[in-house]
């Protein structure tokens, strides 16, 4: 039976609509890949029970992106899938003390920024030379992570996603949608990020062991009902529907209920 990984975003994550935890599936998310090899953030207070505003699941994204816990646990549940997606990575950097951490909203939102650990932290813009930079170096000790640990026996899939330029209305045609923000009052350039995907990919492609790529490129269009309300990379269902179409093959299935009634995945 596959266990399968994703390094990404809810993008490859919605696609098993199962809440909480599963051994067949772990979600590596709200992260960056030069943050994930970076050293830990020293000092920071981590909260017992999440801050207000965040879920559960958000605090410990969150908190492993800081801890950088996240590749011990990637060896320790040894995928026979992983599959990496980029959408995540729209977020700035932050720079402080030797180390590195995502500026996601579930870091924003925390508090965590108000302490003493983040004193002297630097932003480093997503769209900046300095991150491109960055994230090329993060992209190739990924590639040697991966050949030099048990992962490189995992299948290796990329999804391959961008910002969606339109939304589907509620009577089905499709509209411009509005400008988004990533971060409250910081609106993007949805060109200028598709641009930086399109690039990522190239980069990572070319320094991986081999990769199956995955996209739905004729169906990259926001969903105004989408659960998680409206957003560049909430796509409507037939998006899903073609990735599925494309992953089963490579022997990944749709969950199915265990034992218990707990939802899994399973090899094809």
């Amino acid at each position: 039976m596959p266990k399968v990984a994703i390094i990404g975003s809810c993008i490859t994550r919605d696609l098993w609509p199962i809440r909480g935890e599963t051994e067949r599936l772990l979600y590596v998310s709200r992260t960056s890949l030069p943050s994930l090899f970076s050293a830990p953030v020293k000092g920071v207070r981590v909260a017992e029970t999440p801050p207000a505003g965040l879920g559960r699941h958000q605090h410990r994204a969150m908190v492993a992106d800081l801890e950088k816990t996240a590749l011990a646990a990637l060896i320790a549940f040894r995928p026979t899938h992983l599959i990496f997606d980029f959408i995540d990575e729209r977020f700035d950097l932050i720079s402080l003390r030797g180390a590195l951490a995502t500026h996601s909203w579930e870091l924003e939102v925390s508090g965590y920024l108000g302490q003493k650990a983040f004193a002297a932290a630097r932003r480093v813009p997503r769209l900046s030379p300095a991150c491109e930079r960055l994230w090329r170096h993060g992209a190739a000790e990924m590639a040697a992570f991966v050949r030099a640990t048990p992962l490189k026996d995992a299948a290796l899939i990329l999804h391959s996603a961008r910002w969606a330029e339109q939304s589907r209305g509620a009577k089905g045609r499709p509209k411009s949608l509005p400008t988004p923000e990533i971060l409250p009052g910081r609106p993007e350039e949805i060109a200028a990020h598709n641009r930086l995907l399109a690039s990522y990919e190239k980069d990572f492609a070319a320094l991986m062991p081999p990769l199956v790529r995955v996209e739905a490129p004729q169906h990259r269009l926001a969903d105004e009902r989408h659960r998680w309300g409206l957003s560049p990379f909430h796509y409507v269902g037939a998006y899903y529907e073609e990735i599925w179409r494309q992953l089963e093959p490579l022997g990944v299935e749709r969950e199915v209920s265990g034992p218990a009634g707990a939802p899994s995945v399973r090899a094809a």
